[in-house]
């Protein structure tokens, strides 16, 4: 790292946290302001601020260990997390969250089941489950973000200057954690303050940041990869065919990805599902309810998607040089930082430096942020005997920050890798809570009691797999989705169905389709606006499809075009257009008015 480097970076800190002070005033008016910007942020800010939060430094790091590993078969692995959801976004879903008009995604409990028990218990639970899920994300970015800041600072040079055998033990065995610490500390400053309008216009400003810094990457790798080394990569490196079994990989390292045709199956599947069931990430949520409203909320999913192509560039492009011009790793986690460390230019390396940890400090934030709301939203304010104003609201809102932030370096402290944590968030938890969230929206019988039953179930199941870590994923992910199924079902049917009055106000308001033909016939939609209820379900469906469609197209063709594969790069290219097209009739004319 030379002096520039650092420069750069010491700027791009500062500046951030200063932005969090600026808007301290303005978000500390009260709880709608401090959590949702006042619902006054433009779409194509809330766009940028949501994907950037998706364009996490450690997920990037992940994305380039598992291509390093699987080549372009491993875009299969990432139906896991469900990569696709801007197609369901700007389809139908994020009309759907902003239509509900709540704060956060458990307040929305009780516009679906109503305010009696089976509601505030069903918002209940899923604040719990959502606070557990944010706290290991922030155990996941924990493990992720030590990673990549011990490969440039060397804080065994302090270790060597100072006599104390604590800190010289910490900065030699803990260096990963130190770092982590000080870095996720200097991010919770500008969240704690400045609320999301910190978060978003910082956001807007990281995306700037990181799309060149990845533009930067992309282009070097672009440049310095030659013909002859691309010729000495696996010949089906850049091949997306599923095979069913790779056997190179039993026995070995990378032994879950062996019966690869089944695992696809599984991240499909869980993908299709973890999308349906509405925005996954929590923070994604939000994103959403501060949306003006449903028109823009639209808009704010189809852009979505688009600010995350560089990233893919990106994670192309280290892979390459990895492969072709670098010796490696024993840790393919560390793949990434390694890569960045020795093949960019001194300045170039601070900016794209700069651009990564603003895609942590986004993440991060949003996580945090997000996590922060539901404690003081949905379990801190309704078990107050008396109702506090919005300032003593926003003041314990820092104290909800502190914790959530503590307990999550607490959480990534246990863990041994990003893969562990990642896996066990995306397969055991993820599946504690993915068909509940799925009947929620889909199914009119779902009530209260079922959702928490199986949301519970779902999560203490998913504790339990921790203590196993041998069991197969399938086998865990069958088990727990299977079991929350099967209990949100029973007890949704033999306990008392939610008031028709609330499911028909929710139907109105939302208007969701699926199994809800007993509650239309009871809204007084009749001949034509049934029809037209019933025909934007079937143009939902086509447009999901095609905005798959787009979503994977573009990311595959800068991949295949930082490779020097252009014709595939270009075929992508015209299917994403053409797809495009298309959807201008099915979807853009088709959106709410303003």
């Amino acid at each position: 790292m030379e002096a520039v480097d650092w420069i750069i970076v010491a700027v791009y800190f500062a500046a951030m946290i200063a932005l969090g002070f600026w808007y301290q005033r303005r978000a500390s008016r009260d709880l709608n302001a401090y959590f949702l910007g006042d619902k006054s942020i433009h779409w194509l800010a809330l766009a940028m601020s949501g994907s950037v939060s998706n364009f996490d430094i450690t997920g990037t790091m992940w994305i380039v260990s598992i291509l390093f590993v699987l080549g372009f078969k491993s875009m299969w692995h990432h139906w896991m997390w469900g990569f696709l959801m801007g197609a369901f976004f700007l389809a139908y879903m994020g009309k759907w969250v902003r239509r509900s008009n709540v704060m956060t995604a458990a307040e929305w409990m009780l516009t679906r089941f109503g305010r009696g028990p089976a509601g505030v218990f069903a918002r209940m639970t899923y604040a719990i489950m959502a606070v557990i899920t944010l706290t290991s994300f922030i155990g996941y970015a924990f493990q992720g973000i030590g990673k990549f800041a011990s490969v440039y600072v060397p804080l065994e040079r302090v270790a060597e200057m100072t006599s104390a055998v604590w800190l010289q033990d910490l900065c030699t065995h803990h260096e990963g954690a130190v770092l982590a610490i000080a870095i996720m500390g200097a991010t919770t400053l500008y969240v704690l303050v400045g609320g999301l309008y910190s978060v978003v216009v910082t956001d807007v400003v990281q995306t700037i940041i990181l799309t060149a810094g990845g533009i930067v990457i992309a282009y070097i790798a672009w440049a310095r990869v030659t013909p002859e080394a691309l010729a000495a990569l696996p010949a089906d490196w850049t091949s997306l065919a599923i095979p069913w079994r790779i056997e190179a990989f039993a026995g070995a390292e990378n032994a879950a990805f062996e019966f690869f045709g089944a695992m696809v199956i599984l991240w499909v599947v869980k993908g299709l599902l973890l999308n349906a069931g509405g925005p996954a990430q929590m923070y994604d949520f939000q994103r959403f309810l501060a949306a003006r409203n449903a028109r823009d909320a639209a808009k704010v999913g189809a852009a979505w998607s688009i600010f995350l192509i560089v990233r893919w560039a990106m994670a192309a492009g280290i892979a390459l040089l990895a492969l072709t011009t670098f010796s490696g790793t024993g840790d393919p986690e560390k793949v990434m930082p390694m890569v960045l460390r020795d093949c960019m230019p001194a300045g170039v390396r601070g900016l794209v430096l700069a651009g990564l940890f603003a895609a942590f400090m986004s993440t991060f934030s949003s996580t945090v942020n997000s996590a922060a709301s539901f404690i003081v939203r949905d379990i801190w304010q309704p078990l107050e005997r008396y109702r506090p104003d919005d300032r003593q609201a926003v003041r314990f809102s820092y104290f909800a920050t502190v914790f959530v932030v503590l307990f999550g370096i607490a959480a990534g402290s246990l863990a041994e890798s990003i893969a562990q944590i990642w896996n066990w968030i995306m397969m055991a938890l993820g599946a504690a809570v993915l068909v509940p969230n799925v009947l929620r929206w889909y199914w009119w019988r779902m009530n209260g009691w079922g959702y928490s039953a199986g949301t519970l179930a779902g999560l203490l199941l998913s504790l339990a797999v921790l203590f196993r870590p041998e069991m197969p994923a399938w086998w865990s992910f069958a088990l727990i989705s299977g079991a929350s199924l099967g209990i949100s079902a029973a007890v949704s049917v033999l306990t008392p169905p939610v008031d028709r009055e609330i499911l028909v106000n929710f139907y109105n308001s939302v208007r969701p389709f699926g199994l809800w033909g007993a509650v239309r016939e009871e809204t007084g939609l009749r001949g034509k606006e049934a029809a037209d209820a019933s025909e934007s379900a079937w143009l939902a469906v086509v447009n999901v499809v095609l905005g798959m469609v787009v979503i994977a197209c573009i990311y595959l063709a800068p991949m295949y075009l930082v490779g020097r594969w252009y014709k595939p790069a270009a075929a992508c290219l015209g299917v994403a257009g053409a797809a495009a097209g298309v959807m201008y009739f099915t979807w853009y004319r088709n959106l709410p008015r303003d």
